[in-house]
């Protein structure tokens, strides 16, 4: 009996520890209304639930304590479905979703793409709300992390990424 409480006691100690390092990922509405207040870029990783690159990225690249650390300080993230059934208001303008085909697609998602529909896609935001830049496929740890620097501390305002990417030192 002693060995279970102990067992349980690590299992809910671990489970506390590792919620803190998970990305803190909120709705485009909340990002939004949180931006308006504390302006910080946005993040955006958009999905869908049958992409399993979609859910590799999950389990590899948003799960490094490192990454996940580093958005939830310098980041406002968001986690979008590229099917979305839900209307989100933007800049006075409600973006819905569009059936077509067997599925369909969330018309912000596919804005935020240029049309373009490939999950994943890690968009980010200035902290003026700008498209910054939006990046199709699978990122992993060691790419993310430069990606992540790169737009966080506005380095694209001042550097070329060929340059920064030979000069960057990782954390991981």
């Amino acid at each position: 009996m002693k060995k279970l409480l102990f067992l349980f006691a690590i299992f809910l100690f671990s489970n506390t520890i590792t919620a803190q390092d998970k990305v803190q990922w909120i709705s485009f509405e909340e990002a939004i209304a949180l931006n308006q207040k504390t302006p910080k870029p946005i993040l955006v990783d958009i999905y869908t639930d049958w992409c399993g690159y979609c859910k590799k990225m999950d389990l590899n690249t948003y799960a490094n304590k490192i990454i996940s650390n580093y958005i939830n300080t310098n980041f406002y993230a968001v986690k979008l479905n590229g099917e979305e059934k839900k209307d989100i208001v933007f800049r006075d303008h409600t973006f819905k979703f569009e059936k077509q085909g067997r599925r369909g697609y969330h018309q912000l998602s596919a804005s935020l793409m240029n049309g373009k529909l490939s999950y994943p896609t890690t968009v980010f935001l200035s902290e003026d709300e700008e498209l910054l830049d939006r990046i199709p496929g699978y990122l992993d740890a060691q790419i993310m992390e430069k990606v992540l620097v790169f737009f966080s501390e506005e380095l694209y305002k001042t550097q070329k990424w060929e340059d920064f990417d030979k000069n960057f030192k990782s954390n991981l």
